[in-house]
């Protein structure tokens, strides 16, 4: 074994072992997905170049001078991706971090034999470990927007003896031609979820897709082909439909007055997690990211409209400090807190979505609940 096969069998070790550690690895119906990344490794995916931020641009890491670098990439952290593209400074295709590929594998409930579609090729990967579970006698045919990715991607797959039919195409239409599927699974986010995409599963079919920023659904298709119900999975992000235009926009919540909030307590919720969907529900125009290290925590504000954004912190003294050109938007979010405080404070596992012919609706709870936010 030379010493850059050495450095790449220690660098998937570690991840593996992380991925155990952490109790990341789907068990019971799904324990499939560890052994189909076994078989199909992510460095049989990756290009020979790489990228990583230096703090300021993204910076090539090339296979051949730096392999150890690029093994680190390639296998980092369960919940860091692989930027595998950068096109005019932006990055632009990425080998998903382990974790949420594992994780939205398990939410499709793949079976041997069944008829699998997916939207957004990038790499391949993930349409290998979907053609490992669906195995011969299955179908997977895969969709990638980009021409060089989806002709990189087919040679690859191949290569690796992955049975996947690769298109290039807009996946929003979902696959012209092609019948009713058991499962559509979508590897970019979308905000609004094409009528298209249940068109092309069949009742009791599920589909799972990032939605937004932030958050996996898996929805199940009704009898009636029509619509399509389910719940939100787990948290992730993933890069956006190419051809979406516009940004998200915040619906109206009239509560009454001003809200009555105590802002160190909105911080502590917010930092904990649940509360971050839910702000993501009511005020889907305003960018919130939670920042850890150790015993200190911020939260970054970005308004996707105007640009403007603001940074909240805890000061020595335990209170909270909003800064930047953006303060009015803790303000607004103030809002969303009273509506997520009055609802009962849901947990991120009570949000569901509801896509019909009358439009898209999150709730909690139940589907009969009405919108959430609405």
């Amino acid at each position: 074994m030379s010493t850059s096969d050495d450095l790449l069998h220690e660098a998937q070790g570690r991840l593996d072992a992380a991925m155990q550690s952490r109790g990341l690895w789907p068990e019971e119906d799904s324990a499939w997905v560890r052994g189909a990344m076994a078989a199909f490794p992510r460095h049989r995916f990756a290009p020979d170049v790489v990228w990583e931020w230096d703090g300021w641009r993204w910076a090539a890491v090339d296979r051949e001078r730096e392999p150890g670098r690029w093994a680190a990439l390639v296998y980092p952290e369960p919940q860091d991706s692989t930027v595998t593209q950068v096109t005019d400074g932006l990055s632009t295709s990425s080998l998903s971090c382990t974790q949420v590929v594992a994780d939205m594998l398990d939410s499709l409930m793949v079976e041997p034999g069944q008829s699998v579609v997916e939207l957004g090729t990038g790499s391949g990967w993930n349409a290998a470990l979907l053609a490992y579970r669906a195995g011969p006698e299955g179908r997977v045919v895969s969709v990638e927007t980009d021409a060089g990715l989806a002709k990189a991607a087919a040679e690859r797959l191949a290569a690796a003896g992955a049975r996947v039919e690769v298109r290039t195409g807009d996946g929003t239409a979902g696959i012209a031609g092609l019948g009713p599927v058991e499962r559509l699974v979508a590897t970019y986010a979308v905000e609004t979820v094409p009528g298209a995409w249940i068109e092309q599963v069949r009742p009791g079919g599920r589909i799972v897709f990032p939605w937004g920023r932030l958050g996996h659904f898996a929805l199940t298709v009704a009898a009636d082909g029509k619509s399509a119900t389910g719940w939100l999975q787990g948290l992730a992000l993933f890069m956006g439909d190419r051809h979406a235009t516009g940004t998200a926009t915040s619906p109206a919540l009239a509560l009454g007055g001003e809200a009555a909030v105590d802002d160190q307590e909105m911080f502590e919720d917010l930092i904990g997690g649940h509360l971050l969907f839910a702000l993501r529900v009511s005020h889907p125009g305003i960018v919130v990211s939670v920042e850890e290290s150790g015993t200190r925590a911020r939260v970054r504000l970005r308004d996707e409209s105007s640009g403007r954004s603001a940074l909240v912190e805890r000061t020595d003294g335990g209170l909270v400090a909003v800064s930047g050109e953006g303060q009015e938007l803790w303000a607004a979010l103030r809002t969303g807190y009273q509506l997520w405080r009055g609802r009962g404070r849901p947990e991120q596992w009570d949000f569901g979505m509801t896509v019909s012919p009358a439009g898209q609706t999150v709730w909690i709870h139940d589907p009969g609940s009405g919108p959430y936010a609405g």
